[in-house]
């Protein structure tokens, strides 16, 4: 018994330091995002008088391409999803972002239903941890061949949570593990999401097939 419960402290400690590092980096990435954010409206004055300047000179299809290329700029930074939770929305907006850096088609509906008991730490290291993967998976195929989707609603009772994603070749298991080209520690992610859904007694489920990858976790509202 005590050397279950040495061990079992072990491991508390070593899913402690994972978490404060995973939410450190996605903090990083946040504030990156934030700061693109106010880069843009710092320089908005800018942007009116280059066009104004372009106005008076009329030189209208200038003015127009400014235009466009601002509002592909403003795509890139603004906040595209907004679920409900202001620290999940940093999150899932964080790693649609990045997902664009790396040029990743995301499709994302997303929306926390009202009542759910489950913690805003533990939601954001379930979607950070699914979406970590997704792009990780992406970044090993041809640009052509890329995409994420994810879906966060209500299913029932349940919050539902499913991301899809391209992937290679269908992946092996060990046990309840998937093997992946990134190694064994790749599968600590997805045994992360397993365990902090059961916590809430819910379900998940993890399903890879040539070509695709889904992921699946339902939480009791």
């Amino acid at each position: 018994m005590r050397l279950s419960g040495f061990f079992n402290k072990v491991i508390d400690k070593r899913i402690d330091a994972y978490q404060s590092d995973l939410m450190k980096k996605y903090c990083d990435e946040v504030e990156s995002m934030y700061k693109k954010m106010q880069g843009w409206r710092h320089d908005y004055h800018n942007h009116i008088q280059a066009m104004q300047a372009s106005m008076a000179l009329g030189r209208y299809e200038e003015v127009t391409e400014y235009l466009r290329q601002l509002n592909d700029d403003l795509t890139n930074v603004d906040t595209v999803q907004k679920t409900g939770r202001v620290m999940v929305d940093a999150i899932l907006n964080g790693k649609i972002s990045l997902a664009a850096q790396n040029k990743i088609p995301v499709n994302a509906k997303a929306k926390i239903p009202e009542g759910l008991k489950m913690g805003d730490v533990d939601l954001c290291v379930v979607i950070g941890n699914l979406l970590d993967n997704a792009i990780e998976e992406n970044k090993r195929l041809p640009e052509g061949q890329r995409f994420i989707r994810i879906y966060i609603g209500t299913k029932n009772t349940y919050l539902y949570i499913a991301v899809t994603n391209a992937a290679g070749k269908k992946q092996n298991k060990a046990g309840q593990r998937f093997l992946s080209m990134k190694g064994t520690g790749h599968g600590f992610g997805l045994a992360r999401v397993d365990g902090i859904v059961k916590k809430y007694e819910g379900f998940f489920s993890a399903d890879s097939e040539d070509g695709g990858f889904t992921a699946e976790a339902l939480v009791p509202i």
